[in-house]
C-alpha cells in the first residue's frame, strides 16, 4: 500500500539518503484501534462479505500493512503482532488437508475471528452513533441568565408654592390679553367652581393645572378657580403633581 503521492506517483518505500530527525513531525492520514480495526477496513475496502473473508488474501495485506509500520521505524505493538500469528495460524490450518469425518465435527478455523470481528463491527458502529449524538458543552451550550431585582419606587417631588404663583402670573398675563373681550361680568361662587373643578377631574387620571383656568372669564375667573383649586387642596380632595422642577403642574382628584 503506497504511504504518500509524490507528483502522481505512489511512494510505497521510503528513500534510503532520506534523513528523518528523531524529534520530526509524524502525520498519520489512517489510524487504526487495533488489529481487529485494521482487520475490518480491509475487509471493507475489498468489500467482502465478513462471513465469507479470504483469509489469504487479508493475511497479506495485513502483513504487508505491519511491514510498512516497521519500515517507518513505528513502534509495533504486540497485539499487532499477535494478529498477525493468529491469521498465520489460521491460513496454514485451511491450507491443510483435512478428512471428511474431522471435517464435520471440527469448527471452522475462521469462527472465532469472524465473531471477533462482528463484535467488535457492533461496539464500533455503537460508538459512532454515540459520537454523531448532540454533545453538551460541544455542539450545545445551556443558556444562564439571572433576572436583576429592580425595586423602583416612586418619589412625588415636592411642589414649591413659589411655583404656584408663577404658574397663576402665566395664567393671568393670558387672561389680560382678553380684557377687552369682556362684555359682562358675573357673579362667581368659589364653591360652584370647586363643584365644577370636581367635575372635571371625575374619572380623569391627571388633568393640566392650567387647563382648569378660562382666560375668557378675565382676572376675576381666574382668580376665583385658583381659589377653589386652594381649598379643594385643603379640604385634601384634590392633589397636585409635578414630576420635574419648574414642570408642568398637573391635579388629581383623590381616590375615596
Amino acid at each position: 500500500m503506497p504511504f504518500a503521492f509524490v507528483m502522481g506517483q505512489a511512494v510505497t518505500e521510503l528513500p534510503k539518503d532520506l534523513y528523518i530527525p528523531p524529534r520530526a513531525l509524524e502525520v498519520f492520514l489512517e489510524a487504526f484501534e487495533g488489529p481487529l480495526d485494521l482487520l475490518l477496513y480491509l475487509i471493507r475496502r475489498q468489500n467482502l462479505d465478513i462471513l465469507d473473508i479470504d483469509v489469504s488474501a487479508i493475511t497479506e495485506q495485513y502483513m504487508r500493512y505491519v511491514e510498512l509500520m516497521d519500515a517507518m521505524q513505528f513502534e509495533l505493538a504486540a497485539e499487532y503482532l499477535l494478529m498477525a500469528a493468529v491469521l498465520a495460524e489460521i491460513k496454514s490450518r485451511m491450507l491443510l488437508p483435512r478428512s471428511k469425518e474431522v471435517e464435520d465435527d471440527e469448527e471452522d478455523p475462521r469462527a472465532q475471528l469472524i465473531r471477533r470481528l462482528q463484535e467488535y463491527e457492533r461496539f464500533k458502529k455503537a460508538a459512532e452513533d454515540i459520537e454523531a449524538l448532540p454533545r453538551l458543552e460541544r455542539d450545545t451550550w445551556i443558556g444562564s441568565a439571572e433576572v436583576p431585582t429592580i425595586e423602583r419606587e416612586r418619589v412625588d417631588p415636592d411642589v414649591d408654592i413659589r411655583e404656584l404663583v408663577l404658574a397663576l402670573g402665566e395664567v393671568l398675563r393670558r387672561a389680560d390679553m382678553f380684557e377687552s373681550h369682556h362684555i359682562q361680568r358675573e357673579a362667581l361662587s368659589t364653591r360652584e367652581r370647586m363643584s365644577e373643578v370636581l367635575e372635571r377631574l371625575a374619572g380623569r387620571q391627571f388633568v393640566p393645572f392650567v387647563s382648569l383656568f378660562s382666560a375668557t372669564e378675565g382676572r376675576l375667573g381666574v382668580v376665583v378657580t385658583f381659589l377653589a383649586v386652594m381649598e379643594l387642596i385643603k379640604e385634601s380632595l384634590v392633589e397636585i403633581v409635578q414630576t420635574e422642577q419648574f414642570g408642568a403642574i398637573h391635579v388629581k382628584a383623590r381616590a375615596e
